[in-house]
């Protein structure tokens, strides 16, 4: 064997500024996705026929137009369903592929056509007739809790203190209400899927999911065939964001059957106005809420309740509805709680998973609540955040029991503060706001503490698969899916790390329920976490074996033996890595390991609103200012600065730029994304013409993002990392809170805004003009002026 000089480091270790192992191929459109993927000779097309009424019986369907149209090979109702007509979360039985007799929302699936082109299919869907009798319908949540529509599922309750003692103490007693509005996924790669029979039962599916494994079973419970029987592929997907998490089940359903039916490979892609109309949302939330708190501003008690329009189905509305609940408390102590949930039934498709899961309504609650007292007693609301943070012994217990034990949000914000100069800049937007008559500055400085775990415990595992090549190369397989986020390039930094070679000799391959089985969803920021565990344990096994086989070899004790950049020490010798496993190989030592990983310490009672949900948490803040017309109620975010707390970054890079990706994202969901759903029940917002995201021209003049570069997780995750997926979407809070400061300048900051979101400019105005005139009006009855 050859000799050779260690090297100092490999390149792309862990904690590196490593590029995203297919960005290269994104800005050069050579990434392969599903519709880029060469079709099967013979490849059928596949689209889905939608309700057109919001809630109705179905008295008949006139299939002949449809039947008769250019290339259509057959049409597919639920009769043709061997299995069981649903794909609906937990067996719930409530989210049919196709509905029969009765519709309850407008774009809910009723057949779908097969045609020799994609085209011809679209086409022919148009054609049907059918005849309905309409149904009284309901699109808000407010008017569906009045109508006393049911509740999708069992609603959560969290408490702790005596609330009734907390509110008969408080020198100040305050109630109020907040819309929050919901949000479109908005991928870029719309919902898809490409399914190729086998022999038998068997089918592979190609579908742009972030559950592979749900997706499978999902498949096998339609065709009434076992999961074995199918194998899900994801190599990519252009974004996702949750809205892939179950929403991609019923198209690749719609693919496997029409495959296993025709004996044909066939690949279903709505057009975005389908995809948009038909799959469901970021919930949308109304939140009643009344505080106590005193002369200070110290907190006494909270009672709140969260209800949210959930759509048709259950979907995924309880968790969602729950992790809610778990962030209405963001990075306060409220030492008496009562919080509820109320996921209630809406005549609309049903709302599901949204990066962040529900977190990002309850947070926004929480800032709410500390709006309130702030401008209620005239007070900086920052001033109102720190006095309520959680801190020592006594102010460290959730709503849920569970102790705050990695509370870094004291420093986080100490830091901001400075760098961002925050104290001059507001006295200066104070200064401005006198003097100017229309333009108002606000600034908004607000923090995050965001829990990670799946609530649902089963979910905290994860599997990976590792092989080591003769030649020294390694191909990585584990259950996570890439979504743009730079999951695989983490991963294989992992891998990379513990075998000690350079990142180019690790290939990492689509995600398949055929190499690891039972995955998780990549989702709950969890992704690194879990896969990376996973990834390493495999790793770990293949070098204990060659540990072993070393010291056996060049006879010295399993202690001098090392894992060095692009070599292997034993004692004084170091050999060439591929040369290394080429001997190993020789020697017959297995190169191939299965890797395992679930999350310690985590329980959940969710009957009793206790436990210990998440592993750790991750923290952040963000300080924003705007500048806002209050003629028109239009606004520019004039600067933002932010400090993010991922633990040992994996790859500061990547994640700088998910913490950036998510402000954005987050920012716009509160000032400019609108769902609205017309009088017949049918959702306008349904196209780019209509629904509006942040622009590039939309983000701040001045952006400042820096990680905590000083934080290591204190909790045993990959390399003391922290999850960077979710947390930094709730930084674009700031945003709308410092437009709450303009638009509350108008009455001298001593009225709260209370701005719904989202803060579109139609909202703003109207805020403004209402604080107007609620100021004068108090300023004529005489009422005392505070000054903040």
């Amino acid at each position: 064997m050859n000799v050779m000089q260690p090297i100092d480091r490999i390149r792309g270790a862990v904690h590196d500024k490593e590029r995203h192992e297919s960005g290269h191929k994104h800005v050069t459109g050579t990434a392969e996705y599903i519709d880029d993927m060469p079709e099967p000779a013979g490849t059928l097309h596949a689209y889905l026929g939608l309700s057109q009424r919001a809630h109705a019986e179905i008295l008949s369907i006139d299939f002949d137009a449809v039947a008769a149209s250019t290339g259509v090979v057959g049409i597919l109702t639920a009769v043709d369903i061997p299995g069981e007509n649903d794909v609906s979360q937990a067996h719930k039985h409530d989210d049919p592929v196709f509905a029969t007799g009765l519709v309850e929302f407008h774009g809910q699936p009723i057949f779908a056509v097969i045609a020799e082109s994609r085209e011809d299919a679209r086409r022919a869907a148009a054609r049907v007739k059918i005849d309905y009798r309409d149904l009284p319908h309901v699109t808000d949540v407010i008017e569906a809790t009045e109508a006393n529509y049911p509740l999708v599922i069992d609603p959560l309750k969290l408490e702790r203190g005596d609330i009734a003692d907390g509110f008969a103490r408080a020198r100040h007693i305050l109630e109020g209400e907040m819309r929050i509005g919901g949000q479109d996924h908005f991928y870029l790669e719309g919902q898809i899927s490409l399914a190729i029979p086998g022999e038998d039962e068997e089918v592979t599916v190609y579908a742009s999911t972030q559950h592979p494994s749900e997706t499978q079973h999902m498949v096998g419970q339609v065709l009434g065939v076992p999961s074995h029987a199918v194998t899900v592929n994801v190599r990519r997907m252009g974004g996702a964001f949750g809205g892939k998490e179950t929403q991609a089940n019923i198209f690749a359903a719609v693919a496997a059957l029409a495959a296993k039916k025709y004996g044909r490979a066939v690949k279903i892609r709505p057009d975005r106005d389908d995809d948009m109309t038909a799959t469901g949302k970021r919930h949308d939330f109304h939140v009643d809420y009344k505080l106590g708190f005193d002369d200070e501003g110290h907190i006494d008690a909270v009672d709140a309740v969260f209800a949210a329009r959930c759509g048709f189905s259950a979907d995924l509305s309880g968790p969602v509805t729950d992790r809610a609940l778990f962030h209405a408390d963001n990075c306060y102590f409220y030492p008496n709680v009562r919080l509820r949930s109320r996921p209630v039934k809406t005549n609309t498709v049903s709302n599901t998973a949204f990066r962040g899961f529900g977190g990002p309504q309850g947070m926004v609650g929480g800032e709410r609540f500390i709006e309130d007292i702030a401008y209620t007693l005239g007070k900086d609301p920052l001033e109102i955040r720190k006095l309520n943070f959680y801190g020592g012994e006594g102010r460290n217990l959730t709503p849920y029991h569970q102790t705050v034990e990695d509370n870094i949000i004291g420093r986080i914000i100490e830091e901001l503060e400075q760098s961002a100069d925050y104290a001059a800049r507001r006295a200066d937007i104070v200064a401005f706001n006198r003097k100017s008559s229309v333009i108002r500055k606000g600034i908004a400085l607000t923090p995050v503490k965001f829990g990670i775990s799946f609530t649902k415990t089963e979910y905290n595992q994860a599997g990976a698969l590792v092989h080591v090549y003769a030649d020294g190369s390694i191909q990585l397989n584990h259950g996570g899916t890439e979504m743009g986020q730079g999951l695989y390039t983490k991963v294989a930094q992992v891998v990379a790390d513990e075998f000690q070679v350079d990142l180019d000799r690790i290939r990492v391959t689509a995600t398949s329920t055929g190499k690891v089985p039972n995955t998780s969803a990549t989702a709950a920021s969890s992704g690194s976490d879990l896969n990376g565990m996973a990834a390493a344990d495999a790793a770990q096994q293949i070098k204990a074996r060659l540990v072993k086989f070393a010291a056996e070899r060049f006879g010295v004790a399993e202690s001098d033996v090392a894992f060095e950049p692009n070599v292997v020490r034993a004692g004084i010798e170091r050999i060439p890595f591929p040369d290394f496993i080429k001997a190993a190989y020789g020697a017959r030592i297995q190169l191939s390991a299965a890797g395992f990983y679930k999350t310690p310490k985590i329980h959940w009672n969710r009957a009793e609103g206790r436990g210990r949900p998440f592993f750790y948490y991750a923290y952040g803040a963000s300080c924003s200012e705007v500048s806002v017309d209050t003629l028109t109620g239009e606004y520019q975010v004039d600067r933002t600065d932010i400090l993010h707390d991922v633990g040992r970054s994996l790859n500061p890079a990547l994640d700088i730029g998910q913490v950036e990706g998510a402000f954005v994202q987050g920012m716009g969901w509160l000032t400019m994304e609108e769902l609205w759903w017309d009088a017949k029940g049918r959702l306008r917002t349904h196209a780019p013409s209509t629904y509006k995201i942040p622009l590039a021209s939309d983000r701040p003049r001045i952006f400042n993002v820096r990680l905590a570069d000083w934080s290591v997780n204190r909790e045993e995750t990959i390399r003391r990392s922290k999850a960077v997926g979710e947390p930094p979407f709730m930084l674009g809070i700031s945003v709308l809170e410092a437009i709450s400061m303009a638009a509350a300048s108008v009455a001298d900051y001593l009225i709260p805004p209370r701005i719904d979101a989202p803060a579109t400019p139609e909202r703003v105005l109207m805020a403004v003009e209402r604080l107007r005139c609620q100021g004068i009006e108090d300023n004529d009855a005489g009422l005392p002026r505070r000054h903040s």
